[in-house]
């Protein structure tokens, strides 16, 4: 696809929508709160902490159908993003190669950038208090995975690997694709905070967004997102039972 430098084939709403979807849920679940608990700061923030899981998977359901009305309107369809039609044994192997990738990197997240990102919030400061991401998530455990392992590797990967790259790779290249596209998949999880932003951009948004270019298909850099997410989630959910 030759993408045009015409509005109505712009790639920035569908990159830079997700992470002010995202502040517009958290708002509105703060005012319904809000409504309930007649002002009180401090019971708003814990009730709007303990229903991230439920903010997370309406955001992501917003997201599915903005996507797809913003794919209608452009002219892009999934086989455009990558989806193409593989054979089965070889779709198998990009999912297979994919979930390789991505299942260390869910185990290297719990293990090894969580203690680490805490301890640099401790140190450094953030906008958000230092390991309350975690307990945040694991608050409701079903909604958080049908957040995080059903809709996020597709929703995400659709917007970010593929529609991203596919507009963004013609008029910057292969570096500033990439670049761009992990910046705005990093933002994203800015509610997670500064340094979890910037970590999810460079650890998870460039190796995908590398994989989806190598591979020439999104059905990769989706098996890495599903594997990932799908060995957060019941590691985080071991961690909070």
């Amino acid at each position: 696809m030759d993408p045009t430098q015409s509005k109505k084939n712009s790639p920035w709403f569908l990159l830079w929508f997700p992470p002010v979807l995202f502040f517009l849920v958290i708002a509105a679940f703060s005012i319904y709160y809000g409504a309930q608990a007649q002002g009180d700061a401090n019971v708003i923030a814990e009730k709007t902490a303990a229903a991230t899981p439920y903010i997370l998977l309406a955001a992501q359901l917003i997201l599915l159908g903005t996507q797809f009305a913003v794919f209608r309107r452009q002219g892009v369809s999934l086989r455009d993003l990558g989806w193409q039609a593989l054979g089965p044994q070889e779709a198998w192997k990009e999912l297979l190669l994919g979930a390789a990738i991505g299942a260390p990197m869910g185990f290297l997240w719990i293990y090894v950038l969580e203690p680490v990102l805490s301890n640099i919030q401790s140190t450094f400061g953030d906008y958000v208090p230092a390991g309350s991401l975690f307990p945040a998530l694991g608050a409701a455990i079903l909604p958080f995975a049908i957040a995080d392992v059903v809709l996020a590797p597709f929703v995400e990967e659709n917007i970010y690997r593929g529609f991203g790259l596919i507009r963004l790779v013609p008029r910057f290249g292969k570096v500033g694709g990439v670049v761009l596209t992990s910046i705005f998949f990093g933002l994203l999880h800015w509610s997670g905070g500064f340094w979890y932003m910037l970590t999810t951009a460079v650890i998870v948004g460039v190796p995908f967004a590398i994989l989806y270019i190598r591979r020439g298909n999104i059905i990769a850099p989706f098996g890495a997102h599903f594997a990932l997410n799908l060995v957060e989630t019941v590691l985080l959910w071991l961690m909070v039972k």
